[in-house]
């Protein structure tokens, strides 16, 4: 009896390791990570709207499995919300240790979810050992999602902030000189009213149209502050009265009357290199440009931050509580935040996201990688995302989505 408890004994960590019930790897110990890693597939669950970002990810996917064998699996969804209801749904059928999520690219009101239901593995991110190259103590954007301190149970990946982009030609005055595209939400509507159909925003709840609602809010609310607290400390109708003013004054001087409106960003983008639109916006700074240089938008193709600055923040990637290959997502997010991957994820001809990267503190070598192409015309001018505004509570955001449906989809 005693022979074949020490025999069950030594066995116990390979059994436990195939039916997905080991011990969560320990962060601290990197050594380990990487070898309870190998052999693993990280299931992915990312947003899959731009050809750029799956390109990105399937580049990924060569370099882990290269340098780590670790393969990587894409699932690609449309929204979020989808891999969190799954993860949720696991944890209440009793899933606790073999779930079908890895990997989640995250943030803001997920983000708060998941760490709400105690959804999420870590902290981790702390551990990684490339997170110190993002330098948290100066730059505590990296460590801070919708207001919410991350705790180490998510890790940066990219930056993003709102960015305008026009057709030159079409601000092209009787002078041939350029005019100066709108600076606020008060100029766009009085240029939407003098160029009917020419600008729209994405539908509710595609997260870039959802961000521009937040972002016309910031700018045209008297009761800021109660933006940075939980939705339901403030009186919701009071602080959104003078979006839903604006909205009603903007939608019927937008693309097809405000009627319909573009399912994401990309198709925005679509609009915009048709010549539909003569003004649209992204979340990634360096799309316009990249989209030149592909040939998607023309050449006359400009891009702006307003001067009251637009908002900004940072996304991440998060592995569930109940993932059964943590060792693995860990390999991956600490590769997302290599300079390798890092400086190709920021060069125009692949992607164009921003680093979360502190660069003027990388060696030499790797500062090198990010040299930013200064010729194309569509890149923004130097320090123009030096005006970010923070984001609000990740409960404004759902708010606001829902008041939106209820008014003008009516459901």
């Amino acid at each position: 009896m005693h022979a074949f408890s020490a025999r069950l004994a030594a066995l116990l960590p390979a059994l436990l390791m195939s039916t997905g019930l080991a011990a969560a790897p320990d962060p601290a110990d990197w050594d380990a990570v990487l070898d309870e890693a190998r052999g693993q597939t990280v299931y992915w669950y990312a947003w899959a709207g731009d050809q750029r970002t799956n390109d990105y990810i399937d580049w990924v996917a060569g370099r882990v499995d290269e340098r780590f064998d670790v393969t990587l699996e894409h699932v690609k969804i449309g929204n979020t919300a989808e891999a969190v209801s799954r993860v949720l749904a696991e944890k209440q059928a009793g899933n606790d240790d073999a779930g079908n999520v890895d990997l989640i690219w995250i943030n803001g009101e997920n983000f708060a979810a998941m760490k709400e239901n105690d959804l999420l593995f870590g902290p981790f991110a702390h551990a990684l050992p490339n997170f110190a190259l993002t330098r948290p103590e100066q730059n505590p954007e990296v460590v801070t999602d919708f207001t919410l301190p991350t705790e180490g149970y998510e890790s940066p990946w990219g930056r993003a902030q709102i960015t305008y982009y026009y057709d030159s030609d079409a601000f092209r005055g009787d002078s041939g000189e350029v005019e100066t595209p709108p600076q606020d939400v008060d100029e766009l509507l009085a240029w939407a009213r003098a160029n009917p159909g020419r600008f729209t925003y994405p539908r509710i709840p595609d997260f870039t149209g959802s961000t521009f609602l937040k972002q016309a809010l910031i700018e045209l609310s008297d009761q800021g502050e109660a933006l940075y607290a939980p939705v339901e400390e403030s009186d919701f109708a009071a602080v959104t009265a003078p979006l839903w003013d604006y909205l009603d004054a903007l939608h019927p001087h937008l693309w097809r009357s405000g009627r319909q409106f573009p399912a994401s960003g990309p198709e925005m983008r679509s609009l915009m290199g048709d010549g539909a639109l003569s003004l649209a916006f992204t979340f990634t700074p360096s799309e316009p440009a990249a989209a030149v240089a592909d040939y998607e938008l023309p050449e006359s193709t400009r891009s702006y931050v307003p001067k009251s600055g637009t908002l900004g923040n940072v996304h991440f990637v998060a592995i569930p509580f109940n993932s059964p290959h943590q060792a693995g997502a860990m390999v991956v997010s600490n590769f997302l935040l290599s300079p390798e991957a890092q400086a190709t994820k920021q060069d125009l001809d692949v992607w164009g996201d921003r680093t979360v990267l502190d660069v003027a503190r990388l060696e030499e070598a790797d500062r090198a990688l990010f040299t930013l192409e200064t010729s194309n015309p569509a890149m923004l001018p130097a320090g123009a995302l030096e005006r970010t505004l923070p984001e609000p509570h990740p409960s404004w955001m759902t708010a606001l989505q829902d008041a939106w449906q209820a008014r003008y989809i009516g459901q």
